[in-house]
């Protein structure tokens, strides 16, 4: 890999982020919670408060091991024109999520295995998917994009499929002003690179704890980058949780597919929100919100034009559901 893609992440917070908490009863992982694999690859804009919410690797070629986070994925030095999409992402090191559960008082939501990307998207990745960036609070290979709406998270998935040839999660009909995407539908059927849904999102955050924080009662700033005033830091700075994931409390906040509604009250598998909303769910809390927002049951919402300097995303690579 000869060609060093150099990216900028900057961070500015121009609108509020308000969490939504999560109500009633404490979540609880059945026995089947997802645990590291064997093959685990080793803002602008108001975001406002709502009641309370109970809130593989494969044959993909994705490798990787955990030595290599200063590469790829996190440092940008990949050459589009010499390797394939799947070594952009690839030395980043993914995490394979097993299939599980999560429990929120009587409703259980099941999920099929998927892998999630190890890191926040970096701004060396976007730049080289996207061939550009929005304007940055921070400059680095190694920060997190920011300043993203949800449809720029979305088309950025969208190209990234294409370019290792796999299908399209999200289908619409045209491309609008501020990257609005015009009669959108997301396809979960695909085999794509795509958003994580809302439970997707949180079962991968806990990786099967159950308690508020996945740090339990451990010193959170050893885990999270919140409450500054300066912008997001480099990705990976901090400790992960158990399945090896960096920054899923704190840095930037996240992205995911689901629209903001309120939980069925009967179990459901593969769960992918509310079919329609003006707000989609934020997770995760960002570098200027305090402690609650971090917890791995907030939810936070925020119309899905909207853009901060708080705001970027992580993706999945999804087999189809």
């Amino acid at each position: 890999m000869k060609k060093l893609l150099n990216a900028a992440l900057l961070m500015a917070l121009a609108l509020p982020f308000v969490a939504c908490t999560a109500n009633g009863d404490k979540a609880e992982m059945n026995p089947i919670v997802p645990t590291p694999s064997e093959k685990n690859s080793s803002s602008t804009g108001d975001v406002s408060s709502s009641e309370s919410e109970n809130s593989s690797s494969s044959d993909s070629g994705i490798s990787g091991d955990d030595s290599s986070l200063d590469d790829g994925f996190l440092s940008g030095s990949v050459a589009l024109d010499t390797v394939t999409v799947w070594n952009l992402f690839k030395d980043t090191a993914w995490v394979s999520v097993g299939a599980g559960e999560m429990v929120w008082g009587s409703i259980t939501f099941k999920v099929n295995d998927f892998t999630i990307s190890k890191t926040e998207v970096t701004q060396a990745v976007y730049k080289a998917v996207m061939g550009d960036l929005p304007q940055q609070s921070n400059s680095g290979e190694a920060y997190p994009v920011e300043n993203v709406s949800w449809y720029d998270a979305v088309l950025f998935c969208n190209a990234a499929s294409k370019l290792l040839n796999l299908d399209t999660a999200y289908v619409y009909a045209s491309v609008g002003a501020e990257n609005y995407l015009k009669d959108l539908t997301i396809d979960y059927s695909t085999k794509s690179i795509r958003l994580p849904t809302e439970i997707e999102w949180e079962i991968a955050a806990r990786a099967g704890t159950s308690t508020t924080y996945y740090w339990d009662t451990d010193e959170a700033k050893k885990y999270a980058y919140y409450a500054q005033s300066k912008g997001p830091v480099k990705v990976a700075q901090h400790i992960p949780n158990a399945l090896g994931l960096f920054d899923v409390a704190g840095n930037v906040a996240e992205w995911v597919n689901d629209w903001y509604g309120t939980y069925p009250t009967k179990s459901v598998e593969n769960y992918t929100g509310v079919e329609s909303g003006s707000l989609r769910v934020v997770r995760g809390g960002g570098w200027s919100d305090k402690a609650p927002a971090l917890s791995s049951g907030e939810r936070a919402k925020t119309p899905p034009l909207n853009k901060t300097h708080m705001l970027g995303f992580r993706v999945v690579l999804s087999e189809g559901f």
